[in-house]
Parts: C-alpha cells; structure tokens; sequence
C-alpha cells in the first residue's frame, strides 16, 4: 500500500526514524536517496550554491528530490564542512557521488567522516568506482553498460545497440545497488558492528544484473549476439508488433499453454508454423506482424485483456497512469500538481507515502537544525542562508 500525503505529514514506512544526509549530486545519488526517503528515511540534501550543474530542471519538476529536506551549504566556505560533519554526527547513512578523492579533499572524506560517527553507513555512488584505471574519468549511464555488456544485448539483430534511456545504468545497476548496499550496511552496523564504506559503481552493479545471462551463455542457451535469442527479440513470440494505427503489442507467451491461447486469440491458430521449428520463426514472426497489422492497438487490447495469452499495449508515459491495473493499484499518485510513480515496494504495516514535494535548495535549513539539533546550520549562517 502506497499513500500520496499532504506536505508537512507525518513520516511514514519502514524507514521512519533512519537519518540520511546526502551531498547534492545528479542522477543515480538523488535517485537512492529519494528511495530512502520513500521508504521514510529522514533525508536532509545538502545542496550548494549555484547548484549541481549538469541536466537543469526546475526543482519544483525534480521528482528524484521529493520526500526531502533540504539546507544549502557552501562547502569551500569557513563553517560549512563543519555543520555538515555536525550533521553527520546524527546520521546513519551519508550518500555522495562526486569523483573519487572530491570528499576527501572538501574534509569530508569516510575518514573524516567515520571519526566522528563510527557507525555511520558511508555510501559512494560513481559510475567507475573508487578505484580502477577510468575511476576518475567522466562518463554516463551509456558508456557504463556498454563496457559490461548489457547495452550489447539491447537492439536488432540487424541494428545498432539501443540505449534503454538512463533506465539500466543509473538507476538499475546504480542507484538501486546503493539502496541495497547502504541498508545491508545499516543492519550490520545496527547488529553492532562498526560503521563502512559502500563502494557502489555502476559498472558493478549492471555487470551483476546480467548474471543470468551469463549462467545461459556458459550453458549454450545464450548466443552473444543481440537479437538472436530467447529474451532478447530473436524470439518470434517474445517481442513488439505495429497495429494498424502505428501503435506496438508486446508479446511474451513464452509457455506453451500461454502460447497456444495468444495464436487462438490472434486468430493463427491454424496456419502459424510450429513454434519450435526454429527454420520456421522468420514465417512465424511475419505470420504474427500482418495479423497484428489488421486492427489498431486499442482493438488487439480488448482482446487480449484478462486472458493468459501474455499480451500488453506499449503505452507511452503519459498513458500508462490512466491503464485500468495501474490505476487500481495507484501505481501513479499526483501530488503537487503532478503525476509520478508511487513509492515502491509495498509494505503492509508500514506503508510508505509521498510526503513532500520536491524540495527546494535551502528551504528547510531552519527545520533541519532544530530537528537534527545542529545549530551551527545556523549559526553565523555558513551558507548565507536561513
């Protein structure tokens, strides 16, 4: 069960009672941090003047900043690393992503900050890593899963590699390894053990997901050639088909009793070629495309709702909150004047809500040292801000 909760509610989920301080960063950083406070950490950002640079959107529209607090702290100025060191002091859980080395030399590195809070969970989000020989290169989502082989996977046969958005690296192999790096951390260090650094590169992160992958490759159910298996499109059974109007069905019986109520539905059933004659498939895929070619995507919709035939519309982002099982899951919240996905996972005794909408720089600094008790937030105003 997810809530969508006026600003200002009480905190709810799991997480109520952790606190986290994350150094303002871009991308996968803020992404782990708003799944914590989704989760109900208390999540002060610790954002800087002039901002984080990199993609520009107004912060009323930055989602990855929802359910935060936030102060604004000029980390190269007298006063500033030390409110944040006071802040670390009261935290369980610091996130930074800046380049290997840039913590350090602001003083506020995992020695700086493990000598004042020993039980502090100090989560590091690169996309190389700490160490290594591109550790402190520049890069993206893009270069990271091209190097692990993921992005290989993605695509035609007959086509280029195809980035799946920043979806895979930052977010799948990033921000969500944090997540589970920093709170596995959290239980050891809660258990009595001392508190550590969470090295969470992207490179590691999406090389892990395709585990499998590699398991079916080294058993000879993977060829290393996008668009020629099972998952990857190469199956006849398993991809996107245009309708009639241009929109796409996404097709997945990949069971047999699946499959043989998708060719019924469909309307094949008689002349389909047999599914595991392989020197049948380019038949069989042209036999599923001109069927699918004969009605538009909200006719081949209602015909395969509720049935097991494994059959979706490809909706776009702005259909998919209106889609019936969406919608009666309140999978999608508006909040704020906006429609965003709903914290995720569910949890029954402790749901999780949006709370607050996207924090503004700064604005919370005030409420953030009289909750933290970190008065030098305040005092001689570091940031020169309140």
């Amino acid at each position: 069960m997810t809530v969508a909760a006026e600003d200002g509610a009480t905190a709810a989920g799991p997480l109520a009672g952790v606190r986290v301080v994350e150094l303002a960063g871009i991308g996968p950083g803020p992404f782990a941090a708003m799944v914590l406070a989704d989760l109900g950490a208390d999540v002060v950002r610790v954002d800087r003047p002039g901002g984080t640079g990199g993609l520009r959107i107004d912060p009323d529209y930055d989602l990855a900043n929802r359910n935060k607090r936030s102060v604004l702290l000029d980390l190269k100025a007298e006063g500033s690393v030390a409110a944040v060191l006071d802040l670390v002091e009261r935290a369980d859980i610091l996130i930074e992503g800046y380049r290997p080395g840039v913590t350090e030399k602001l003083g506020l590195g995992p020695e700086d900050c493990l000598a004042r809070n020993p039980r502090l969970v100090y989560g590091r989000m690169t996309g190389w890593g700490q160490e290594g020989p591109l550790a402190r290169t520049a890069g993206h989502d893009i270069g990271y899963i091209a190097v692990t082989g993921a992005l290989s996977m993605i695509g035609a046969a007959d086509g280029p590699p195809i980035a799946p958005a920043n979806l895979l690296g930052d977010y799948a192999g990033g921000s969500l390894y944090l997540v589970i790096g920093v709170l596995a951390a959290l239980q050891h260090a809660r258990a009595g053990g001392p508190g550590q650094v969470v090295d969470a590169a992207i490179v590691d992160g999406t090389a892990h997901l395709t585990a499998a992958i590699h398991g079916m490759m080294a058993a000879g159910g993977w060829r290393d050639q996008r668009g020629t298996n099972l998952l990857d499109g190469g199956c006849p059974f398993y991809g996107t088909y245009e309708t009639a109007d241009g929109g796409y069905m996404a097709v997945g019986p990949l069971e047999r009793k699946f499959y043989a109520e998708f060719i019924e539905l469909l309307g094949i059933a008689d002349q389909a070629p047999a599914r595991d004659d392989f020197d049948s498939w380019a038949a069989l895929r042209t036999a599923i495309a001109d069927r699918f070619k004969q009605r538009d995507r909200e006719e081949w919709t209602a015909v395969f709702s509720a049935t097991d035939a494994c059959v979706a519309p490809v909706l776009s982002l702005r259909e998919a909150p209106a889609h019936p099982h969406l919608a009666a899951r309140a999978t999608f919240v508006d909040h704020g004047g906006i429609t965003q996905p709903a914290p995720a996972p569910r949890f029954s005794a402790t749901p999780g809500a949006v709370r607050r909408a996207p924090v503004r720089p700064g604005a919370d600094t005030a409420e953030v040292a009289r909750d933290w008790g970190v008065t030098s937030l305040v005092e001689g105003n570091p940031s020169g801000t309140t």
